[in-house]
């Protein structure tokens, strides 16, 4: 199994990395000018790109999860922390106009504007790498609500969830490409 054979879940994370920067990069969402035009709702290069790997993804983790082969590990829902985090990384990425993703793949596509971005990522880890006990006593408990999942939030089983939700993600696309080409 992966998770007894720690050199294979190296290899397989950078086999992994390596490929979603590379399809970042394809998809053009690595690309300044495009990641702008997103913030900016001219450009929904970066919606389409998200919502089709929101959809690849959860069909595929569920169908694998189904088939015995993955466990899902469910962060706990903080509130607090998590409303500060988005806020955090929100305001970074309309800063800097890269999130982790994005800044890596527009790094690797020779985009020096990526530098200091990443300089600053690296920064803002080690930042939160030193203030997690403080915010594990201070900022976790506000608002713990455990593991949950839109699946035990509605009273559902998986299958009418993931159906409902990927309906929705390819509606939401199809509106996508018909309106925004």
């Amino acid at each position: 199994m992966v998770e007894k054979n720690p050199t294979l879940q190296l290899v397989l994370g950078l086999v992994f990395g390596l490929a979603f920067g590379f399809l970042l990069q394809k998809g053009g969402v690595a690309k300044y000018h495009v990641l702008v035009g997103m913030l900016l709702l001219r450009d929904f290069t970066v919606m389409k790109v998200m919502l089709s790997a929101i959809l690849v993804g959860m069909v595929g983790i569920y169908a694998l999860r189904h088939w015995g082969l993955v466990k899902l590990q469910v962060k706990p829902t903080r509130y607090a922390a998590n409303i500060i985090g988005g806020l955090i990384f929100g305001v970074g990425f309309a800063l800097a106009a890269y999130c982790p993703g994005t800044g890596a793949a527009a790094l690797g596509q020779g985009n020096m504007d990526a530098i200091a971005v990443m300089v600053g990522m690296i920064a803002g880890s080690y930042l939160f790498a030193e203030a997690s006990g403080w915010v594990a006593r201070k900022l976790n408990p506000i608002g713990e609500r455990g593991e949950l999942t839109w699946p035990q939030l509605l009273h559902l089983s998986n299958p009418p969830v993931i159906i409902g939700f990927a309906c929705a993600i390819v509606g939401a696309l199809v509106v996508l490409w018909k309106f925004t080409g």
